[in-house]
């Protein structure tokens, strides 16, 4: 069963006629997601590839075509704007992919959301995606996903495709992969994610990818430890950062020992998940975890 999106998600794509939201947006009809609407201010009323409908509000675009997942690709100096306007539009689930929000656009999103019903994914994350329902919201690659009962919880992009590459070629399928984002303030967290999954009986096991700065996995590690009764595997990338050396991920920003990659791998072995040894043996090591 997958968690969050499904075959009744309805979704609108904010920034739907620029370049990377078009080629996306394509991308999410061509695995089966349900495209309902797009909205681009000053564009409303167009149709976009004689397929959906633009709008110049997100407020006229669930109001005609009752969305309900906002897909995000607006310039990074408007994303906090685009994700507010959905918010207070009622859409329960946005993903916002734009990368480059400026940290204190994003502490003031934070704020706002805290007594919404409105979940973020992200921002700076690749999206989800629901293998059994077809249903994609993001930038993932769908071919390499295939349906079954492995959860997947990641800060890093590209390592999220390269966990359900080695998942699908032993034959290991997943329930919903979900890309949280590696920005120092997101929305959804580890935490968030592992409870929905402890609480979603069709999902077995779960893949969780942390990255070094902050202490995300340390809190995961917490909740594994008292509150999840499934089999976890975790990586930490980070391991070899050069001392001093700016990473990719605003996220990947040591403040203290307990940012380091060897603090969270203790913290989560402390807490009974299984660390694969590297990338390439995350496939393996939960091939292990679940015989």
């Amino acid at each position: 069963m997958s968690i969050l999106v499904n075959e009744n998600t309805r979704l609108m794509v904010q920034g739907l006629t620029g370049r990377e939201g078009s080629f996306h947006a394509l991308r999410c009809i061509e695995y089966g997601t349900n495209l309902v609407a797009g909205v681009t201010p000053g564009r409303g009323g167009t149709m976009w590839e004689e397929k959906v409908s633009v709008f110049n509000t997100v407020n006229q675009a669930v109001a005609e075509t009752q969305a309900n997942v906002a897909l995000i690709f607006v310039p990074a100096a408007f994303a906090a704007d685009a994700i507010l306007e959905s918010t207070d539009a009622g859409i329960p689930l946005i993903a916002c992919i734009t990368e480059g929000i400026p940290v204190m656009d994003m502490v003031r999103v934070s704020k706002y959301l805290e007594d919404k019903p409105t979940r973020l994914i992200g921002p700076n994350c690749p999206g989800l995606i629901s293998p059994e329902s077809k249903c994609k919201i993001g930038i993932m690659p769908g071919n390499i996903h295939m349906p079954g009962r492995v959860g997947v919880i990641s800060r890093s992009g590209t390592l999220t495709y390269e966990a359900v590459n080695q998942l699908t070629a032993l034959g290991i399928g997943q329930s919903t992969c979900v890309g949280i984002g590696g920005d120092p303030i997101g929305g959804t967290s580890f935490v968030d994610m592992l409870k929905l999954f402890q609480e979603d009986p069709e999902t077995d096991a779960v893949v969780l990818i942390g990255e070094i700065g902050g202490t995300k996995e340390q809190e995961a590690a917490e909740y594994i430890r008292d509150n999840f009764t499934k089999p976890v595997v975790g990586l930490v990338v980070g391991t070899t950062a050069p001392p001093g050396r700016r990473m990719g991920h605003a996220g990947a920003i040591i403040t203290g020992s307990a940012a380091k990659a060897d603090e969270k791998v203790k913290a989560l072995r402390a807490a009974g998940v299984h660390v694969a040894p590297s990338p390439a043996e995350i496939g393996i090591t939960m091939k292990q975890a679940l015989s």
